[in-house]
C-alpha cells in the first residue's frame, strides 16, 4: 500500500472509492509517529471490536457511522470527529456508506 506524494494538494475523499459489500482502505501517510489512512465503507460493513495501543482520531468525510468506544455508541455524520483512546475497545459500523480519515498517533 503506497502513500501519496508529499507537498501535493489532495482531494482526500476521492482517494478511496466505495465498493459494494466491502471496506476499502488507502494509506495516506506513515511514519514512526503514526499513520493516516482513508477508509470507504459500504452500508452495513463494519470493523469488529478491537483495541489499539495508541490514540486514534476518526474524522467522517462523507456519510454516517456508528462508532462504539468502551461499549458506548456514537453516531457521527459528515464533518464530525471523535478520539478513540489507546487500549479502549472500539468498533466501527457503517450506518450508511461513509468515508473516514483515521489518524493514529503513537505515544
Amino acid at each position: 500500500m503506497a502513500t501519496v506524494p508529499p507537498s501535493e494538494a489532495l482531494e482526500i475523499a476521492s482517494l478511496a472509492e466505495y465498493q459494494t459489500g466491502a471496506v476499502v482502505s488507502r494509506q495516506i501517510a506513515k511514519s514512526e509517529a503514526g499513520n493516516v489512512t482513508l477508509f470507504a465503507f459500504d452500508a452495513g460493513q463494519e470493523l469488529s471490536e478491537h483495541t489499539a495501543p495508541f490514540d486514534a482520531l476518526v474524522h467522517i468525510l462523507d456519510g454516517e457511522a456508528e462508532i462504539k468506544i468502551g461499549g458506548k455508541p456514537f453516531l457521527l455524520r459528515t464533518g464530525q470527529a471523535i478520539l478513540m483512546p489507546a487500549n479502549v475497545p472500539h468498533a466501527v459500523r457503517a450506518a450508511t456508506r461513509f468515508k473516514m480519515l483515521l489518524t493514529m498517533i503513537k505515544r
